[in-house]
């Protein structure tokens, strides 16, 4: 029985291009291997514009970590899908199953509407996954959990923080983190990951997933506050119990004893 207590689940998925698909897709005829094509793609997206970060319809999960939140907002718990092994077709299911499991909370990104969401979506189409609860097409549109404005089934914080894209939030969740005191990007950053999965780094990668989720939970806390949810002290407080839980997590985790070696407290002006 999934614990009654998971109200959200916030999440952040590192994925890397199919090489194969952009050999078919992009290079019929020209016999690449998966690396060549993927090389190829990236050099003519970086010419064009100043970014070789390969669309995301060419692309398949590698690691997706998930924080299990607590309806008051107290960190539970965080995993990252089918480790040790990592195959794409099981890390989908696994979300879409998880997600079903804990019945249904709400999902919490940094940008996910634009990448994460539909890169699930698109690799549940990919491997015939049926995930009829989240495609509640014949509800009403604003009940429908894929409908932008319902907040109950998906928060993107990003949109949160743009009043739905209307301004662009440049600095990303780095920014966001380190308004807080928290780390943001350290060793590791999106654009590495292609190349770190090729060097077959995957440990590395999955640690960097697991960063970016205690960052978008910190970021997530600090919403609720600008919402009235939760007072500024009981952030405060939250965030201590979950210090306490890394340092107890710390000894299994590389990526727990890094974070805790990079934390920052929030510099509060209210205090002095």
């Amino acid at each position: 029985m999934a614990d009654p207590s998971v109200t959200y689940l916030a999440f952040d998925i590192e994925s890397i291009a199919d090489g194969e698909l952009v050999s078919r897709i992009r290079y019929p005829g020209e016999k690449l291997n998966a690396e060549e094509a993927v090389a190829r793609y990236r050099a003519e997206l970086l010419e064009k514009y100043e970014s070789d970060f390969v669309p995301y319809t060419f692309h398949l999960p590698i690691s997706v970590a998930v924080a299990k939140i607590a309806s008051d907002y107290r960190l539970i718990d965080i995993s990252v899908l089918d480790e040790p092994k990592f195959r794409p077709h099981v890390i989908t299911e696994h979300f879409w199953r998880g997600w079903e499991k804990y019945r249904r909370p709400t999902l919490v990104s940094f940008n996910g509407r634009t990448f994460d969401i539909p890169l699930l979506e698109l690799n549940a189409f990919r491997f015939g996954i049926s995930v009829p609860a989240w495609f509640n097409v014949t509800a009403k549109s604003f009940e429908q959990y894929r409908n932008r404005y319902n907040m109950d089934a998906h928060i993107d914080l990003q949109e949160v923080l743009t009043n739905f894209g209307s301004t662009r939030f440049t600095g990303g969740l780095n920014l966001a983190a380190n308004l807080l005191g928290k780390p943001g990007k350290m060793d590791v950053q999106g654009f590495m990951v292609q190349d770190l999965y090729n060097e077959g780094k995957l440990p590395e990668i999955n640690d960097y997933c697991r960063c970016d989720v205690l960052d978008t939970y910190f970021v997530f806390l600090r919403t609720r506050v600008m919402f009235g949810l939760i007072s500024l002290d009981e952030e405060q407080g939250l965030i201590s119990q979950t210090k306490s839980w890394l340092i107890k997590k710390s000894a299994e985790s590389a990526a727990y004893r890094t974070y805790l070696e990079r934390w920052g407290d929030w510099a509060n002006p209210w205090s002095g």
